[in-house]
């Protein structure tokens, strides 16, 4: 089963303050849902183990994350696999885009992903649906990286 998302959200930044955060495991694991552990395994690689629950199926998946198409500061495609054990595989890529704003940097996103196995039984609906929830979710705890007192 396919999914297809795309959004973009205006942060208080720069675009080489939202780069730096893009690149930083401890702040993508803090913004991924779900996320136990990213640890840097290459330049481009990180490993990543995420607990999700969609519908009445919960899984931990484990996978290798990947940045290519590197553009600094204009953004990256970074994709992903993972494997669920019984409830299936997930894996898919986000083309992120950074673009100068006034007062800022508008960050957009076009995300493809697969999921298979029982995950996939769930039906699109569903699967759409808390898929969204995970992206908006992910870019809320993102934008909250520039504009709380730790940032």
């Amino acid at each position: 089963m396919a999914l297809t998302m795309t959004g973009e959200v205006d942060l208080p930044a720069s675009r080489e303050e939202v780069w730096a955060k893009l690149n930083d495991p401890e702040v993508l694991m803090a913004c991924i849902p779900g996320c136990e552990s990213l640890e840097k395994t290459g330049e481009h690689e990180l490993q990543a183990v995420a607990k999700m629950k969609i519908g009445p199926v919960s899984a931990t998946f484990k996978g290798k994350v990947e940045l290519t198409d590197l553009d600094p500061p204009n953004g990256y495609t970074i994709s992903g696999e993972g494997q669920g054990g019984i409830a299936g595989f997930a894996k898919g890529a986000a083309k992120v885009a950074l673009v100068a704003i006034e007062g800022g940097t508008r960050m957009s996103y076009s995300v493809e992903a697969q999921v298979g196995g029982k995950i996939a039984q769930l039906g699109a609906r569903l699967i759409d649906g808390v898929a969204k929830r995970m992206a908006d979710q992910f870019f809320e705890r993102f934008a909250e990286q520039f504009t709380s007192p730790t940032a």
